[in-house]
């Protein structure tokens, strides 16, 4: 994709790609993080309903006082899909508002990236077609687990595999159902204080945990890449990276799927509470099905972990950021 070297010829011409970012929470805060660190990148507008505390997350991840002063903070949204602001990154977390600045972006010519999982699931496909029609590019957060796995969706197809599965891994247990936001942090491992001063929400915390974000992170990656749906919902089956081939594959073939061509998440625990050997907690995979035996031979030469019959292999990335 050469990203680095297309900012840098955004930098070097006096060009930066100029963004607006809506939500300064963790994800906009470790965004936030990186842009003084990546030449050829501004973000001049920053809306937030707090806008004090948003410019208390620019602080605390490292931006001087000369960046922050000449950044706009504001809770007004329209401020930021209006000027000269070349792309919207929305980041808030609320579905209805999502769309909101979304469409209003698309109106207005800018791009955006939709980190608001909750808005593209209720309306991707929608807001892509609307963008398509408009000229400007409509794009899931890449590095988060929905693009990362739709990207290796992606890579899979285009040189010619069946994909059988994809998805991503998770800390799961069923009792997790039953865990509010009230005692989330815990199971994290971190205290009420902690979790506030860095900027977590327990609501959002507690829908990493009780499945509820992982359905909506599939349902994202089945709009944007095709890929079906479990019928009865996510199974969320014990497993680490050496057996989603063995795991990730059709019941008629001794997995656990009830056919090939869905998402699924992956638990790094074990249902009795023990930790998974090798686990994909924080990655993301793709379970292929090699189309010829040459195929299946060259998984085996190159290192794949495969099945049993050395037709289905899986490739995973074993974190996202």
């Amino acid at each position: 994709m050469n990203l680095s070297s297309l900012l840098a010829a955004r930098h070097a011409a006096g060009k930066p790609v100029r963004v607006a970012l809506i939500g300064a929470g963790k994800f906009g805060s470790m965004f936030l993080s990186q842009v003084p660190h990546t030449p050829g990148l501004e973000v001049p507008v920053i809306v937030d309903l707090d806008p004090d505390r948003a410019r208390e997350a620019c602080r605390t991840v490292g931006w001087d006082q000369d960046l922050i002063a000449a950044t706009t903070f504001t809770a007004d949204g329209a401020r930021a899909v209006t000027g000269h602001i070349d792309v919207v990154v929305e980041a808030t977390g609320n579905p209805a508002v999502g769309i909101k600045h979304a469409r209003a972006a698309i109106a207005n010519g800018k791009h955006l990236v939709m980190v608001n999982v909750e808005a593209d699931v209720l309306a991707g496909p929608l807001l892509a077609e609307e963008a398509r029609k408009a000229g400007v590019v409509y794009s899931l957060a890449y590095g988060d687990q929905p693009a990362l796995t739709a990207e290796m969706v992606d890579w899979a197809r285009a040189t010619g595999f069946h994909v059988v599965a994809a998805g991503k891994g998770t800390k799961y247990l069923p009792a997790y159902h039953d865990v509010t936001p009230a005692g989330v942090w815990g199971h994290y491992g971190l205290s009420a204080n902690e979790a506030q001063s860095a900027g977590m929400n327990p609501q959002m915390f507690n829908s990493f945990l009780d499945g509820t974000k992982s359905a909506i992170e599939m349902a994202a990656i089945a709009n944007a890449t095709g890929l079906d749906v479990p019928s009865g919902g996510l199974l969320f089956p014990p497993c680490g990276v050496d057996d989603l081939p063995h795991v990730m594959r059709p019941h008629a073939r001794g997995g656990v799927l009830e056919r090939s061509g869905v998402v699924e998440v992956v638990s790094s625990l074990e249902r009795d509470g023990r930790p998974v050997f090798r686990d994909l907690r924080w990655g993301v995979y793709v379970v292929l099905e090699a189309p010829n035996d040459y195929a299946a031979d060259c998984f085996r030469q190159y290192g794949l972990k495969t099945d049993a019959s050395g037709r289905y292999a899986a490739m995973y990335k074993p974190y996202h950021l």
